[in-house]
């Protein structure tokens, strides 16, 4: 079945942006790579905000889509669960970098300040995978008795604070390994919070 030509140039976009970035990216970019026209572009989307727009929202369902069939999600026990996640983003640290870079993390970068849209498309993306990851905790919270002062919210926005950073650092080493051990950091801080505190043995005193 030949795609659409409108999915054309999301799919184009996902690529394109993620490799020179948002503002570096022009119309002319978009339909050389999609070998479409201008004309077919306008008449998809109003203007290059507009696609950035539609990408964010178009990265959203593809992503929804792979993790939603990760093995993780077979996982029974909650806190495994979540460190099966964890497991899963690192295993994915793999290619070249615009491979496995987020496109609404590298657009917010950029854009957050001078397209409020685009800012907003991307927020709804990262918060609403940070949901799926919040559901997870809280479960493990529940299941482990854990009761703390931090929150299952709080904690899944970390995780994508880590993951963002992790990217950026990618970018600048240019390579992944960097990104690797950010995660791995993430698994052991997560594991940390989830430990139960060991009870002391009461000593027996002996009367003098």
């Amino acid at each position: 079945m030949q795609t659409d030509s409108r999915t054309r140039f999301l799919d184009v976009a996902l690529k394109v942006i993620r490799s020179k970035g948002y503002t570096a990216t022009s119309v002319d970019d978009l339909c050389a790579e999609a070998r479409l026209t201008k004309g077919s572009f306008f008449h998809h989307f109003g203007s290059k905000e507009e696609l950035g727009v539609a990408a964010a929202d178009y990265w959203s369902k593809i992503t929804d889509a792979f993790f939603a069939a990760a093995p993780y999600q077979s996982i029974e026990d909650p806190l495994q669960r979540l460190l099966g996640y964890v497991d899963f983003r690192a295993s994915i640290l793999r290619g070249e970098l615009p491979e496995f870079t987020c496109l609404v993390g590298t657009m917010v970068q950029e854009v957050y300040d001078t397209h409020p849209p685009i800012r907003d498309a991307c927020d709804r993306s990262i918060s609403n995978h940070a949901a799926n990851v919040e559901k997870i905790i809280a479960d493990a919270m529940r299941q482990h008795r854990i009761k703390a002062t931090w929150t299952a919210n709080s904690l899944a926005l970390h995780t994508q604070a880590v993951l963002q950073g992790a990217f950026i650092l990618a970018k600048s080493k240019d390579g992944p390994e960097v990104a690797a051990e950010s995660v791995a950091h993430l698994r052991r801080y997560i594991e940390l919070l989830f430990a139960q505190p060991k009870k002391r043995k009461k000593k027996n005193v002996r009367p003098h």
